[in-house]
């Protein structure tokens, strides 16, 4: 017997199905996304022309969504990285957000669950740029609260890596 689903398909569904060597693949992508199609190949044991097949697929299949610079925020000269998280009245509207997609002070922006529902991350020159950044937010009129959370260090940032058997 089928389970009722209401015409809502699962996320896994859209998921592609990546064998070993595509996972090694994007592994090592993320730790350089520099290497050259006989350097990976290399890696994993294919020919050159094998991998540039297999890195084609997961850009059409947009497993691999781009290639970024990553940069430095504090030799741009902002050092300040904090997470605004943004309590609201009612639903939220994140059309009322699209203008925060132009600040560069903005890196990302999330609808999330729970007493939350948007956080910010955003890394400004001082202290005086993130107020001014909080007051344009708590100017939207669904806003009711937010809380700034300064980064002191980090340990860790990066996207995610790929579980592979073969982790070398």
């Amino acid at each position: 017997m089928g389970l009722k689903t209401n015409n809502i398909r699962s996320s896994r569904s859209k998921r592609l199905n990546l064998d070993r060597i595509d996972r090694k693949l994007l592994r090592l992508l993320v730790e350089d996304s520099d290497r050259t199609y006989s350097e990976l190949s290399e890696l994993v044991f294919l020919s050159p022309p094998a991998v540039h097949e297999r890195v084609q697929k997961l850009r059409k299949n947009s497993v691999i969504k781009g290639n970024h610079a990553v940069l430095d925020g504090p030799s741009l000269g902002c050092s300040l990285l904090s997470f605004l998280h943004v309590e609201s009245e009612g639903s939220v509207r994140m059309d009322a957000l699209n203008e925060f997609y132009s600040i560069a002070d903005v890196e990302e922006i999330h609808s999330v669950a729970g007493e939350t529902n948007i956080i910010f991350k955003v890394r400004t020159r001082d202290s005086i740029a993130l107020e001014a950044l909080i007051e344009k937010i708590h100017a939207i009129d669904f806003v009711k609260k937010v809380k700034c959370f300064v980064v002191l260090s980090s340990k860790l940032e990066r996207g995610p890596k790929p579980e592979t058997d073969d982790l070398s």
